[in-house]
């Protein structure tokens, strides 16, 4: 290495990839004297260089008379997808962190999420799946999120001696240190631009205990023994679980005096595939848990009672516990107009035949066309101005304007749901037909006549046709509803929300299983 040159006639050599694989290094082996290839950090051995190393000494394929070839590694998967069986025919053992954590071969660990306010859902996404280090930053990198992860590192790891902090970039780091030393913590950071030399002296200062925060980016995520290691920070979100397994071990090694290192997890606003320490385990990636050992987190598994995911379509109950999101899968435009829930709770406020047409959403029809609408037009609670609005449309007839319908008009604000529709019944009663919106008239038990259930049926998509003996009048009347205020759109938008979900699943999935390692045949 450098500038050490071996004879290549050694019982034993030892080599870096870059150093055997330049100027020619390669041609002093000679491949019939070698017994052994030992590969370390081996789920890098399809990479160019290494695959050039092992075609030189035979290995690129089976044969007889080829040394033996045996691989190590802490994380043997790879998060880019290239499949290890271009050069390892087997894996012949394995031991995951946790069984390792649990047998006393590592460190105790004991876990805390917190969550930093970030929001990933408009990072980028790079080639191998991972998020895009510069979108990252860019959502990581902020003031208050520095801050919270000062303040938490010092609520919750105190007396903690040497702390290892991980950062998406080198302004995080540098930002991120200033804001350790801002609190008066002699924290120093090194990159890979740190020079060798100065590299040399932080690391021996930080073995020595000299100062207690030490932060980086990408530099001590694999190779690297610090075993008076007893925090880290994970300051930087990550959809890799190698990655997140790298970061986390190195405070895993044991030392005289150690009794555990303190894992701190800056858990973000979460977009679909992040991985955290909780999901090591098996658990939702955004649940937040303190001073968590290993054993707790495998109760919480073992008691978390597991449910599906459901699609993207959803329903919001107004009024208290607005807020909830109740997930729903519709099959066709028939299941979600047929669907009555959102009609629940401002039924039980009104006599009315009030339909939901969206999120927080509410129509009431008269026989003319016209309409009235409660909609909400503030998302903030607590705040100066109005929650929710009602409106009138009123229908136009035909050949007396070009637009079938007059300008909406709004005929009052209110501060909460019920007043809303208190305020909407009373005018509705004023304007409208007391026997056409009065949800308990006769009529509507009738059944429907065919001229609604044609127009259902014109608008059912791939469902089944409805028939006369499947609806009555009324409810015909609230589909029909729902069908001419947008639930073809709402349906289309669910349908898409569905697709895009079923793909962020089965990208998960492959990933998933791509980080799985198991004992046996490795796939090519």
């Amino acid at each position: 290495m450098g500038n050490v040159h071996a004879t290549g006639t050694a019982d034993i050599t030892v080599a870096s990839v870059r150093s055997i694989t330049s100027q020619g290094r390669l041609k002093k082996f000679d491949p019939s004297r070698f017994k052994l290839l030992l590969v370390d950090e081996a789920h890098h051995i399809v990479a160019p260089g290494y695959l050039k190393t092992l075609r030189h000494f035979g290995l690129d394929q089976k044969r007889p008379d080829s040394p033996n070839l045996v691989g190590v590694s802490a994380t043997f998967s790879r998060f880019d997808g290239v499949k290890l069986g271009a050069a390892i025919d087997e894996i012949v053992y394995h031991k995951d962190y946790v069984d390792m954590i649990s047998k006393k071969w590592l460190s105790d660990v004991i876990f805390t999420t917190v969550e930093s306010k970030a929001n990933l859902s408009e990072v980028k996404k790079g080639a191998f799946g991972d998020y895009l280090p510069s979108d990252l930053s860019k959502a990581v990198n902020t003031s208050e999120i520095n801050d919270i992860t000062v303040r938490s590192w010092m609520a919750k790891a105190p007396g903690r001696k040497s702390t290892l902090v991980f950062c998406v970039d080198v302004a995080h780091v540098v930002e991120l240190t200033d804001r350790f030393r801002q609190h008066g913590f002699d924290a120093r950071y090194v990159t890979g631009e740190t020079p060798k030399i100065e590299r040399g002296e932080t690391l021996n200062s930080f073995r020595k205990g000299d100062f207690p925060v030490l932060v980086n980016c990408g530099v001590f995520t694999e190779g690297t023994d610090i075993p008076n290691i007893d925090c880290i920070i994970l300051a930087r979100p990550t959809r890799s679980r190698n990655l997140l397994v790298q970061m986390i071990g190195r405070g895993m090694r044991l030392h005289p005096g150690k009794k555990n290192c303190h894992i701190i997890d800056l858990v973000s606003s979460l977009d679909t595939g992040i991985v955290t320490t909780p999901t090591l385990f098996g658990l939702d990636p955004d649940i937040l848990v303190e001073r968590a050992t290993v054993n707790d987190l495998r109760k919480i598994k073992d008691t978390e009672h597991v449910t599906s995911q459901q699609p993207l379509s959803y329903q919001t109950t107004p009024g208290p516990g607005a807020d909830s999101v109740t997930f729903t899968d519709y099959d066709s435009v028939l299941d979600l107009i047929a669907d009555t829930s959102g009609e629940k709770h401002i039924r039980a406020i009104s006599k009315y035949a009030w339909v939901q047409v969206g999120k927080e959403k509410f129509v009431l029809s008269s026989p003319s066309g016209s309409y009235v609408r409660i909609e909400r037009v503030n998302e903030q609670l607590n705040t100066k101005g109005p929650l929710y609005r009602a409106i009138e449309v009123r229908a136009l007839p035909p050949g007396v304007a070009k637009a079938p319908y007059a300008m909406p008009r709004e005929i009052l604000t209110a501060a909460t749901f019920t007043d809303a529709v208190h305020g909407a019944d009373s005018f509705a009663a004023k304007m409208f037909p007391h026997t056409f919106i009065h949800r308990y008239q006769r009529w509507r038990t009738l059944p429907p006549t065919q001229g609604q259930v044609d127009f259902i049926n014109k608008m059912r998509g791939k469902a089944e046709p409805l028939k006369l003996e499947n609806l009555d009048k009324g409810k015909a009347a609230d589909m029909i509803t729902k069908l001419k205020h947008g639930a073809r759109g709402q349906f289309a938008r669910i349908e898409a929300g569905q697709r895009r979900q079923d793909k962020q699943d089965r990208l998960a999935e492959a990933k998933r299983l791509r980080e799985q390692v198991k004992v046996g045949p490795v796939a090519s």
